[in-house]
């Protein structure tokens, strides 16, 4: 009996114990949903539905205690307590005659302000007038936009194609896109350009930019790859450059030349690997392959071929042990980080939308 006690009482531990470690996805969903995904059984386990509409990008505040969703149905934003899972704020910026488009954006660091690039649409009497892309300030607390500059036209570029990094104080804002720009939030006025350039997303003309900064989690740090050119024969390298957003200094080391196309960077939490995906060729030439970074050097480790979709993302869970392909279907495939293999296909309630993937605890 007290054996029987004794085993009971060991699997009730190692029970509460990988309860206590396993992890919680969320994802976007068609038409209007988040979903909850269990990391253990890829399980959906709760949906939120969003008054505005398709979500379009997931980001997680610098402290983990909100998520930010934008959506393309209203041109919404969504603030959700990510602990009670509960939309605490909802707005939708489009109007009868005017409508926004953007993929994204950034919150300030108080949580009162969120910084967007996209374009403005009016409809007058027998036309629509739509803007240059532009940087905007929308206030979350009276819910408008409070302010629209103008993106200076050696910097315009399609908004689905700029990423967004806000430093710690709230005073310069990083775009990411065909070359960095650190921009002066009081006036929206580029204060540095560098030349590097993040890699294209496979599928990125047809989905909007994804999820959390790929960071080495160290606040105020951003780590991602970028590629750089030559200025003589245009030959493009690709390599990890690291950014502090306080200071604006920068690393880069690059690694090799670029393939036609890069996921972004997933890093384990120790700091020491990374993760990417990088496509090569087209429709039956298509090749689709992990590529494994060792951070502490930037030297590539290993590389393993797998199924190429039309469109799709990549993402890490929590823990740095699995890797993630999904998107344009309902499924997620489950990868093991360390072989590179597959280990699972979880399939889920809701088509997946391109919005990016988040982890929580």
């Amino acid at each position: 009996m007290k054996t029987l006690r004794l085993a009971l009482a060991a699997l009730l531990t190692a029970s509460a114990a990988a309860s206590s470690d396993a992890a919680t996805i969320v994802l976007g969903g068609y038409p209007d949903q988040i979903q909850f995904v269990g990391d253990a059984d890829g399980k959906v386990v709760q949906k939120v539905t969003l008054a505005s509409g398709l979500p379009t990008n997931l980001q997680l505040s610098a402290d983990g205690k909100r998520i930010y969703i934008t959506t393309l149905s209203t041109s919404g934003i969504e603030v959700m307590d990510a602990a009670t899972r509960k939309i605490v704020t909802s707005l939708s910026l489009n109007t009868p005659t005017t409508r926004y488009r953007f993929t994204g954006g950034v919150p300030d660091p108080t949580g009162r302000y969120f910084y967007i690039v996209g374009t403005r649409m009016d409809k007058e009497i027998d036309r629509y007038r739509i803007s240059k892309p532009r940087f905007m300030t929308v206030d979350l607390k009276t819910r408008q936009i409070v302010r629209e500059v103008d993106v200076d036209p050696q910097d315009e570029t399609p908004a689905y194609r700029t990423r967004l990094a806000i430093s710690p104080d709230g005073k310069s804002l990083y775009l990411f896109q065909k070359k960095v720009l650190i921009v002066d939030t009081s006036n929206f006025k580029v204060v540095d350009r560098i030349d590097l350039e993040k890699p294209d997303f496979p599928g990125m003309q047809e989905v909007g930019i994804g999820g959390s900064l790929e960071t080495l989690r160290e606040p105020g740090v951003y780590v991602s790859l970028f590629n750089a050119e030559d200025p003589y024969i245009h030959n493009k390298v690709f390599g990890i450059a690291r950014f502090d957003l306080s200071s604006r200094a920068f690393t880069f080391k690059p690694i090799g030349p670029a393939p036609a196309q890069m996921a972004g960077l997933e890093v384990t939490p120790d700091g020491k690997d990374g993760y990417t995906v990088a496509v090569t060729g087209e429709y039956g030439n298509k090749r689709c392959e992990f590529w494994h970074f060792d951070l502490a050097t930037n030297a590539a480790l290993e590389k393993a071929e797998f199924p190429c979709r039309s469109r799709f993302y990549f993402g890490m869970s929590r823990d740095g042990r699995k890797l993630y392909i999904y998107g344009a279907g309902y499924d997620i495939a489950v990868y093991d980080a360390k072989t590179l293999k597959i280990e699972q296909d979880w399939e889920l309630t809701n088509d997946i939308t391109m919005a990016g993937i988040l982890t929580l605890p």
